[in-house]
């Protein structure tokens, strides 16, 4: 059940610091926001049970991890149907590195973000696995130079 209009100043604080540093400890977190440990604690689990804090994790540097090439695939099914996005979606869910999938308005259906350790790679894994998924029509790569802006953050909009 969505908190959309339950979350108050405090809330949108916490938010906030843990979208900039989900290790920050309780007693520091408390210290930040101006609220007891106990209180905030209680604040942090409640946003947690409510779902809007959905997983803490660690964002990784593809480059140091050996992952060069990232893309954008704008793919297109044989009929933007039910079925058709089933059938995609158990294929797609089995690639690891297809890290995002979007369905989309526009020309195209789904929108896919793929990583890889190099061009060929790349090659191989839409060659070999995504064009081979038989409810795909066609597919247009988009190659990402380089990345302007990488933000995780969420505009938490007073409301």
């Amino acid at each position: 059940m969505p908190l959309k209009s339950k979350l108050d100043s405090l809330d949108r604080k916490i938010l906030k610091i843990l979208q900039s540093n989900a290790k920050i400890t309780n007693a520091q977190l408390s210290v930040e926001i101006g609220l007891s440990p106990a209180p905030t604690l209680e604040r942090v689990k409640k946003l947690e049970k409510s779902g809007v804090i959905k997983s803490y994790h660690a964002k990784l540097d593809e480059k140091i991890i050996g992952l060069e090439v990232s893309t954008f695939v704008q793919v297109t099914l044989t009929g933007h149907n039910k079925k058709n996005i089933e059938i995609f979606m158990a294929s797609i869910n089995l690639i690891d590195e297809v890290i995002e999938c979007h369905h989309i308005t526009g020309s195209g259906d789904l929108l896919l973000k793929i990583i890889t350790k190099d061009i060929s790679a790349y090659q191989e894994l839409i060659l070999e696995k995504i064009s081979e998924i038989k409810v795909v029509d066609n597919l247009q790569s988009m190659v990402i130079l380089s990345t302007l802006k990488d933000s995780h953050y969420l505009p938490l909009l007073n409301r």
